[in-house]
C-alpha cells in the first residue's frame, strides 16, 4: 500500500510505517509561539516543573498579535515573554518583524519534511513548503518546550486536484474559498489536505502558502505541498532524496479525492457571517464596502500587495512600513550586533534593502510619491505619519 504526504513524514520521523488513526509520539523539529500565548505557555511550562527547554534554538517567540500594544494589559505578554527568553536561552525573538506565518518560512524556521507546531490555528500555513505543521494550545506547547515530543493521531487525508491554468483574475485565495464552500467549515476536521495537478505546480509558494494558511477554515489538521523547485528557490537548499519524496503515491488510500478544472474557477468571496458562505463575485457586484484590509497572515504575500496595487493604479502615494531588522536601520551599525549565522543575515537584509531602493525607484519613475516609515517612527508619532501621508493625497507635501 502506498502512502500519502503526510503518512511519509510522519513515518521519517518516527521510524515505521504508520497508517490513519495510529497514535504516535513525534519529535518535534520546530515551535512557534506568538505574543498572546507567551504569558499562559510560560507559567503551564513552569507548573509542570521543567527546568530548561528540550533546545533553546528550535523554539521561536514572535511578537505580532498584539504589536503595538492596544491596552496595557498587553505589555504584559511582552514583559513576560522577554523574562522567559532570558531565562531560558531563546535566542529566536522577534519582535515587530512581521507576521508569525510569514516570518517562520521566510526565515528559513521551516524546511520541507519537518514537523512543527505552533500556538496558532493558521500554523498550518507552512505546508506550503512540504513541512507537516499545526496549531495547538498553551499546554501542548508548555509540554512540547520541556520534552521535544508530542503525540498525534496520524490523519486520514483528503486528495485536492486542480488541474489546467487559473484564468488571470483568479488567485489561490479564490481556490482555497472554492474548495471550503465545497467541504464545508468542519469538512476536513482532524484530516491532511494534499494539494496536486498541474495548477497547483504552477503556483508560487507565495500562492500555496495562502492556501495552506487557510485550509484550518475547513477542520484541517495540516495541508501539505510537495516540494519541488520552487520551493527549494524559496527555501534556500537543495532538496534532499527524503524531501523530493514527498508526493502522494499512486496507491495511498485518500478518504476522499476532490477535482477541479482550474478554468472553471472565478473569483469568490467568503460572506458574513460563516467562512464556508462562499459567493461568486459576480453576484455581489454593487454591494457597498465601508473598509479594506490588507496585509493579514493570509493576504499580507508580496504579490497580494501587487495585486492591491493594480485595482489602485493611477493613484499617486505609496506608503511602507519597513521593519528596522529587516530593512536595515542604521544598518552600518547593526550588523555589528550579529553573533552567529551572519552568512545567512547579513546578505538577506542587505538584499532586502536593495530591494527596496528598486521598488522605491520604480514607483518614482512612474510617477508615485513614495513615503516610507520605519516602525519605530510609527509607534512614536502616528498622527503625525499620518498627516504626511494626507498630505501627500493631496497633493500637498513639498
Amino acid at each position: 500500500m502506498g502512502e500519502t504526504v503526510i503518512e511519509k513524514i510522519i513515518r521519517n520521523n518516527v521510524g515505521h510505517a504508520v497508517k490513519p488513526g495510529d497514535i504516535v509520539t513525534v519529535n518535534v523539529d520546530r515551535v512557534m509561539i506568538h505574543d498572546i500565548f507567551i504569558p499562559f505557555v510560560a507559567e503551564k511550562f513552569e507548573e509542570m516543573g521543567f527546568k530548561k527547554l528540550w533546545d533553546p534554538d528550535k523554539v521561536v517567540l514572535i511578537y505580532d498579535h498584539l504589536v503595538p500594544a492596544s491596552q496595557l494589559d498587553d505589555t504584559r505578554h511582552f514583559h513576560t515573554g522577554d523574562a522567559f527568553a532570558e531565562k531560558y536561552g531563546m535566542k529566536n525573538v522577534h519582535r515587530s518583524d512581521g507576521i508569525c506565518h510569514q516570518l517562520m518560512t521566510e526565515a528559513g524556521y521551516v524546511k520541507p519534511g519537518n514537523i512543527v507546531f505552533g500556538t496558532d490555528s493558521h500554523t498550518t500555513t507552512y505546508g506550503c513548503v512540504g513541512a507537516f505543521s499545526s496549531g495547538i494550545g498553551y499546554t501542548e506547547m508548555a509540554s512540547i518546550l520541556g520534552t521535544g515530543t508530542m503525540w498525534i493521531k496520524v490523519p486520514e487525508t483528503i486528495k485536492v486536484v486542480i488541474e489546467g491554468e487559473l484564468p488571470e483574475n483568479v488567485m489561490s485565495k479564490d481556490v482555497i474559498l472554492r474548495l471550503i464552500g465545497d467541504l464545508g467549515a468542519d469538512g476536513a476536521t482532524y484530516r491532511a489536505l494534499e494539494f496536486t495537478g498541474s495548477a497547483v505546480k504552477n503556483m508560487s509558494v507565495a500562492s500555496r502558502m495562502t492556501m495552506s494558511n487557510m485550509a484550518i477554515e475547513a477542520g484541517a489538521k495540516c495541508a501539505l505541498f510537495t516540494p519541488d523547485e520552487k520551493t527549494a528557490e524559496y527555501c534556500e537548499i537543495e532538496l534532499n532524496d527524503f524531501q523530493k519524496s514527498l508526493v502522494g503515491d499512486e496507491d495511498a488510500k485518500y478518504i476522499k479525492t476532490v477535482t477541479y478544472r482550474a478554468e472553471d474557477l472565478v473569483p469568490v468571496m467568503a460572506c458574513p457571517s460563516q467562512v464556508d458562505k462562499i459567493r461568486d463575485v459576480s453576484t455581489l457586484e454593487g454591494t457597498e464596502i465601508d473598509q479594506v484590509f490588507i496585509g493579514s497572515c493570509t493576504n499580507g504575500r508580496l504579490e497580494d500587495l501587487a495585486a492591491a496595487a493594480e485595482v489602485l493604479k493611477g493613484k499617486k502615494v505609496a506608503v511602507f512600513c519597513d521593519s528596522e531588522f529587516w530593512h536595515g536601520y542604521n544598518w552600518e551599525e547593526r550588523k555589528k550586533d550579529f553573533k552567529s549565522h551572519q552568512e545567512f543575515w547579513i546578505p538577506k537584509i542587505e538584499r532586502n534593502m536593495e530591494r527596496d531602493k528598486e521598488v522605491t525607484a520604480e514607483l518614482q519613475r512612474q510617477g508615485w510619491t513614495v513615503l516610507r516609515f520605519w516602525g519605530k517612527e510609527i509607534k512614536k508619532n502616528v498622527c503625525g505619519c499620518a498627516d504626511i501621508i494626507e498630505k501627500a493625497v493631496r497633493g500637498e507635501l513639498l
